[in-house]
């Protein structure tokens, strides 16, 4: 995996340490500087692992529909085979032979419906996705992940945009991106929608947090209730859920890892003529 570096502000602040001919007001702005610097890169890291993650999902769907593929050309390779068999045996009657000339079309004609499968699931996904996501602005889709999965629409907050740190109550730089999925939610006004909250397995170690489990649920609740209060989304429509430490999308044996799991899922779970519907129908553009 490609790491961004940014090393050319550290240098600086030990030239100017070393040289010593700046005052002390801007060797701080320097060191700032280098900071924002070095926070702007481990953002750019995630996004990196982030999209690397959605794209390997993305490839293993492709690949089980190239296997399925595959396997039907080898079974028409072998039809075609027994069909050449039969022509150059006179002991094969008539019947034999249409029997597996149908049997090549009947496979021929899968192969293709497989084909037509695929190619529609890549097309449904980009066109959703963009629909979903078009009034959110670049900065905030480094938070936003939006997924759509047989259908579901996933919409994954990383907790670091949603909460304040170490608490379930949502912080106010969250306003601005939670305005605008309570935009996309409403614009779907028949769907069910499932609030899911997800976390690190990091033991949670405050007095009114018993677990992982209670903090997961809490934050759910806490999204909820802010569409509902907030953003005035109908609860009816609205669930809670908390799945702890035990959904994670990766493995967390590092702080990147860790960071991705903890996040909070909005599931958008429409029926199956509400999807069709979905495909062409885009929400308004939301002003800035």
């Amino acid at each position: 995996m490609m790491k961004l570096s940014i090393l050319i502000p550290s240098v600086c602040l030990v030239g100017v340490m070393a040289t010593g001919c700046v005052s002390n007001k801007k060797f701080a702005e320097l060191q700032s500087t280098n900071t924002k610097l070095q926070q702007s890169n481990e953002q750019l890291n995630q996004r990196l692992q982030a999209s690397e993650s959605d794209a390997s999902g993305g490839k293993i769907r492709i690949k089980s529909l190239e296997e399925q593929i595959a396997a039907e050309k080898a079974n028409a390779v072998a039809l075609q085979a027994a069909l050449n068999k039969c022509l150059n045996s006179s002991s094969q009657g008539n019947v034999n032979i249409s029997k597996l000339v149908d049997e090549i079309n009947s496979s021929n004609k899968y192969i293709q419906q497989l084909v037509n499968a695929k190619n529609k699931s890549d097309s449904l996904n980009v066109v959703l996705t963009n629909n979903l996501t078009r009034s959110l602005s670049q900065q905030e889709m480094s938070d936003v992940d939006v997924q759509v999965l047989k259908g579901v629409v996933y919409i994954s907050l990383s907790d670091n945009m949603l909460y304040k740190s170490g608490s379930y109550e949502i912080s106010d730089k969250a306003g601005a991106t939670l305005s605008k999925i309570a935009k996309i939610i409403s614009d779907y006004s028949n769907y069910d929608v499932l609030i899911e909250g997800n976390t690190d397995n990091v033991p949670i170690a405050k007095p009114n947090i018993r677990n992982n489990w209670d903090l997961s649920a809490l934050r759910a609740s806490s999204v909820v209730q802010a569409l509902q209060t907030t953003y005035k989304v109908d609860p009816k429509r609205l669930t809670a859920g908390g799945r702890g430490e035990y959904n994670p999308l990766v493995a967390n044996d590092n702080e990147a890892g860790k960071s991705k799991n903890r996040r909070t899922q909005i599931i958008i779970t429409p029926k199956l003529d509400q999807f069709m519907e979905l495909i062409g129908k885009a929400p308004a553009e939301t002003k800035p």
